[in-house]
């Protein structure tokens, strides 16, 4: 893990356990790198409370509730879907808090408007949403890496 990561996923802990709050996270394109990067954090079974990877639609739809019609209108890739992952994550576990993504890391999978390197955030607490939509350069790895960083900037920001 990067140090810029390492940094970020001990301030988000640090943060966590000072609210006695518990984070859970809904993952699509990072495949389970937020939850990797806070679990790295020794001590964080005391804020870190569980981690959903929804690569597909169908486990988007089961794992987390997210309606299949949401996903028909918009597609997967949307702050409408990241913004219900993050309410599923919080209504299908005993977390106080959720950070959600959904995107194209590539090489493949790009579409018009919605180009590889696009990342939707979602981050829920207290009934309060915020979304995000964001384009990365670089490959697979770089993709997946910035929006493990990203998704734990802002969610330091919006537990502070």
């Amino acid at each position: 893990m990067n140090n810029a990561i390492f940094t970020l996923s001990t301030q988000v802990g640090k943060v966590l356990q000072e609210k006695g709050l518990l984070l859970a996270t809904a993952e699509s394109c990072t495949g389970g790198g937020v939850a990797q990067a806070v679990t790295d954090i020794s001590g964080s079974s005391a804020w870190f409370e569980r981690g959903f990877v929804t690569y597909t639609n169908a486990a988007k739809r089961s794992m987390l509730g997210v309606p299949a019609e949401l996903l028909a209108a918009h597609g997967a890739v949307s702050e409408e879907v990241a913004a219900a992952m993050a309410q599923g994550c919080l209504a299908h576990s005993e977390a106080q808090v959720a950070v959600s993504t959904t995107g194209i890391a590539g090489p493949t999978g790009g579409v018009p408007g919605k180009p590889v390197g696009t990342v939707c955030f979602g981050w829920a607490m207290d009934g309060r949403v915020l979304t995000q939509r964001l384009v990365f350069a670089g490959d697979r790895q770089a993709v997946r890496a910035q929006a493990v960083a990203q998704a734990l900037r802002e969610l330091l920001r919006f537990i502070q």
